[in-house]
């Protein structure tokens, strides 16, 4: 059965169809062409009329122009809308007329980084023009990286590498910096928040070493759709951005599908698991041979997932190749296996994190289903952008779980196809990140007095650096002077610097099988837990936290484990507040500590047993927003009630807070208290999720009334009976939940 069999077969399937709240159909697009520009080199459009090219989509003419004429670009367009032409073009071009000319590509993640350069290769090598282009990451021998810095036209890399690797290091890398004419950033729309934030003060110590070297490179992004592209360029390269979206890439006909789990027990609204649902819609897609993607919330759904994927492609032997999982924590040439697979069409089915999110070319997939929105409906449109990347139909099923935010979506169609995706946002001037980031600076370049660091006086943070020992004001300049690489201090992406190596000893060969970063290990990772790896399953044997190993043993058993976390938050300092106290914002320490684990069936999820974790509390210093409720409000409410309506409204509020700020759902936390050791009083926080705090919560404690109705909309929105998994979660009650809204709305409004 082919996909248009499969989908006219589901239209007649009564038991689907009742569970399908939506039914969109995109129709097919043509393509709408302009010529190769003239100034472009003679040889590059015979290479690529080569390669089947012989004339532009418009996006990709203007952008090429627009980058002739001088201007910064940011090219926004679906996926698989052949972007990758707007930058190779006008780079290829510029190095075949000025070969001293050098160009920078950076990408989100490594993977992205090989598959993008693969494509050059071919290009270069068909072009048969001395052009040399290298990918330069932490994966690149030491032997190679000498005429890397000496010779490379195209140095393709990732922010974590340009930071740490090459800024630092700025006199090894003289031909670059003298001759940078372009910077290249793919997946612009990635570095939001704290990401984005690191981003934007390294491009600031770039182009300082740029005017150093005498060098102005132009700046060209492209992006998935977001709200505001522009601004975000701007924002992160801090240059005027001209933007190019007009899309001439043409699409097939696409089918998205909105799929709403049957309900199980309307009076506490119970539906049944999206991971079951996820699994049997896949199974049966994959059965008829329609190569499919499931994107997954979790490594432990992905490894859930292609357990059973892969028992039902099983061959005589027992093992099935047709059916791979992808996530981070596998080792990277693991990875660039099942992308080969993928593009050949030996694997007939893909389970992933949104590590497969990005561009990276797997090939021609049919099919994606999607478990749970992804929380952001450029995100989502990623993930549906895996499939029918090469034209043709394609489908995508949205899978809802009973998440708040997830049943909104499923019964609001019109809010995610009619509604402009998400902004994204940074905070670049974060005192921590920008602390980080002067030093780095100060490292690479000295300051001298009366110089400033992206427009802001800094006399103050210098001064503040040399009482701590590491800078040295002689003269008038200020010298780095500590003995440490500053370098090697700042995460961009959360303990990417602190993974923990697993280690496979079943046959006693002690084999690295992946890795795993030191906030995720205490979940995933303690004694006795239940670690999955392409749908195989390890016991974990050891847990050597100090020298940051795992050592697993393959197992046959029919359960997974589940950790419990349990969070307490203290407050350190007040920074602001409104005059009656009921809002405050400040300084808070975070403490975690996995206190025990369950045992759960893998087909039914029924707890099985549970065992102790014995491992250390991890700290984290970060920023929260909290509101606090008068109990004279609720005099007749017990304090299980009350636990009940906090915790209803901490529910929602973990989906409300990042809709509100535009954000990744992980940069912020949601705690409460029934009687909080700081307030006395029943208080909810809202946290920063990243040390040292990021200016989320601040944002938040200024949109307090506005956050707060966003709640109340959403819990009286949800059509349950007493409240479900949905809009207060298991534990919430939804009655007592909304008068805990309205007491505290008509409290703020009689203290106005």
């Amino acid at each position: 059965m082919n996909l248009t069999q499969w989908l006219e077969s589901a239209r007649f399937n009564r038991e689907f169809m009742a569970n399908v709240t939506h039914w969109h159909v995109t129709p097919p697009k043509a393509a709408q062409f302009a010529p190769f520009p003239d100034s472009l080199d003679p040889r590059l459009v015979k290479v690529y009329a080569k390669r089947g090219v012989t004339q532009l989509y418009t996006h990709q003419h203007d952008a090429v122009e627009a980058v002739a004429a001088g201007k910064n670009i940011v090219v926004v367009t679906p996926t698989a809308s052949g972007k990758t032409l707007c930058y190779n073009l006008p780079v290829l071009d510029a190095i075949l007329k000025d070969p001293a000319a050098r160009a920078i590509y950076l990408f989100p993640t490594k993977a992205l980084s090989a598959d993008q350069v693969s494509e050059l290769y071919e290009v270069i090598e068909q072009a048969d023009i001395a052009i040399k282009t290298y990918t330069y990451d932490g994966d690149t021998p030491a032997a190679a990286r000498k005429a890397i810095r000496q010779a490379g036209h195209i140095v393709v890399t990732n922010p974590d590498m340009l930071h740490s690797g090459i800024l630092p290091h700025h006199t090894k890398w003289i031909q670059l910096f003298e001759n940078l004419r372009y910077i290249v950033i793919d997946e612009l729309h990635m570095y939001r928040g704290v990401f984005g934030s690191h981003l934007c003060n390294i491009l600031r110590r770039l182009k300082r070493i740029c005017e150093f070297y005498g060098s102005h490179p132009q700046f060209i992004c492209c992006s998935a759709t977001i709200a505001n592209p522009e601004e975000l360029a701007h924002a992160i390269c801090d240059c005027p951005m001209t933007l190019i979206d007009n899309n001439g890439a043409p699409s097939g006909e696409k089918h998205f599908i909105f799929y709403n789990p049957p309900v199980i027990n309307r009076q506490l609204g119970i539906r049944k698991g999206a991971l079951g649902e996820t699994r049997a819609i896949a199974e049966d897609l994959i059965q008829n041979h329609i190569s499919t993607i499931v994107f997954a919330r979790s490594r432990i759904q992905v490894e859930v997932l292609v357990n059973h994927l892969k028992q039902i492609t099983a061959g005589r032997l027992g093992d099935s190749g047709l059916v791979r999982g992808y996530r981070s924590g596998y080792l990277a040439s693991q990875r660039r296996q099942i992308e080969q697979g993928l593009r050949s069409g030996r694997i007939l089915g893909v389970v992933s994190t949104n590590a497969l999110e990005l561009g990276i070319d797997i090939g021609s997939l049919e099919a994606c289903v999607i478990c749970g929105y992804p929380g952001t409906i450029s995100g989502t449109w990623q993930q549906a952008g895996r499939a029918g990347r090469r034209q043709g139909a394609s489908l995508t099923v949205m899978v809802a779980n009973s998440s708040p935010l997830s049943q909104y979506i499923i019964a609001h169609p019109e809010y995610f196809f009619e509604r402009s995706p998400e902004h994204g946002l940074i905070y670049p001037d974060n005192l921590y990140i920008l602390l980080n980031h002067l030093k780095c600076a100060a490292y690479e370049l000295p300051f001298a007095d009366g110089d400033t660091y992206a427009g802001q006086d800094i006399k103050e943070i210098l001064g503040y650096l040399e009482e701590s020992g590491v800078l040295r004001h002689a003269g008038s300049t200020w010298h780095w002077s500590a003995e440490d690489f500053p370098a090697s201090e700042i995460d961009l992406r959360s303990a990417s610097n602190e993974n923990f190596l697993i280690i496979d000893i079943t046959h006693n060969d002690r084999k690295v099988i992946g890795e795993m970063d030191r906030f995720t290990v205490p979940m995933l990772l303690h004694e006795h837990a239940i670690y999955m790896h392409e749908g195989r399953q390890y016991q974990v044997e050891e847990l050597d936290f100090p020298n940051k190993k795992a050592y697993i043993r393959s197992v046959d058993v029919d359960y997974y484990t589940d950790a419990n976390l349990e969070v307490n938050l203290r407050v350190l300092d007040v920074l602001d507040e409104d005059k009656d106290e009921t809002r405050s914002w400040g300084e808070v320490l975070v403490t975690s500590l996995v206190t025990m684990f369950k045992k759960m069936k893998l087909d039914t999820g029924e707890n099985l047993g549970s065992g102790n974790v014995n491992l250390p509390e991890l700290e984290m210093h970060t920023t929260a927003y909290w509101a606090c409720f008068e109990p004279e409000l609720y005099p007749d409410l017990t304090q299980e009630q009350l636990q009940q309506a906090l915790l209803g409204a901490s529910n929602v509020l973990g989906i409300v807070a990042p809709m509100t700020l535009m954000c990744d759902p992980k940069d912020i936390s949601v705690l409460c208290q029934v009687r909080a050791p700081f307030t006395g009083k029943p208080t909810i926080y809202l946290y920063d999720g990243y040390p040292g705090g990021i200016g989320f919560s601040e944002k938040l404690f200024h949109l307090h009334d506005h956050l707060w109705q966003q709640a109340a909309s959403v819990i009286g929105g949800c059509d349950c009976l007493n409240g479900c998994p949905s809009c207060v979660g298991p534990d919430g009650d939804k009655r007592l939940t909304l008068r805990l809204l309205e007491g505290l709305r008509h409290d703020s409004k009689s203290k106005e």
